[in-house]
């Protein structure tokens, strides 16, 4: 089995990405990577052209974005309460997922827009189907639940996500950055893979 890149930001994520795809496509090829996916921050304005290359280069694309999930609705925009969206990487499994994804992320400049795009769990619960989701970067809420002491809670919202996007859609993703709160996460995280597979 080959390593896949499944959580990278392109120029597209503005101030965040520095990955162009053309260069990221013709990179996974010389290092014998057969599939990479682009989870730009509440985009996907580089899908067709990521597509594109990786077609050109032979390379599996994997469209996805990493959304941010608002921290009520997506309707609520109080400064106190809401402008601390979630990350939530989710990844599309066929052109169900697609279509899902792009409906979602349409709806978070439309519907959710407040500091950034944003959908919530009314939109992920409708439009679940065909994605995979992984738990993202520290600031992902099981990341932010562990961060803050509270395993239990982190738990109950792993086993929602498993029970949203089935057994096999929803996994913890992992990362180490060299951040100090890294270790404690990354601990976290493990504990719960432990504790509900």
């Amino acid at each position: 089995m080959a390593f896949t890149h499944l959580h990278i930001h392109t120029e597209y994520s503005l101030l965040d990405g520095c990955c162009r795809i053309p260069g990221l496509v013709r990179r996974v090829r010389e290092l014998g990577q057969t599939a990479v996916a682009i989870t730009d921050h509440g985009v996907m304005y580089g899908a067709v052209d990521f597509y594109k290359a990786c077609k050109a280069e032979g390379i599996k694309p994997i469209i996805g974005c990493e959304v941010y999930v608002a921290p009520r609705t997506r309707f609520d925009k109080v400064h106190e309460m809401d402008s601390g969206a979630r990350h939530l990487i989710l990844l599309c499994r066929n052109e169900v997922g697609y279509r899902n994804l792009c409906h979602m992320v349409s709806r978070s400049f439309t519907e959710g827009f407040y500091v950034r795009p944003r959908i919530d769990k009314d939109l992920l619960r409708e439009h679940h189907e065909g994605l995979i989701a992984l738990s993202a970067c520290l600031a992902g809420e099981i990341p932010r639940l562990l961060r803050n002491g509270q395993y239990e809670a982190a738990k109950q919202e792993a086993l929602a996500m498993r029970e949203l996007f089935g057994a096999d859609g929803y996994y913890l993703e992992l990362q180490d950055h060299s951040l100090s709160e890294d270790p404690q996460i990354v601990q976290g995280l493990l504990r719960l893979h432990e504790d509900t597979g």
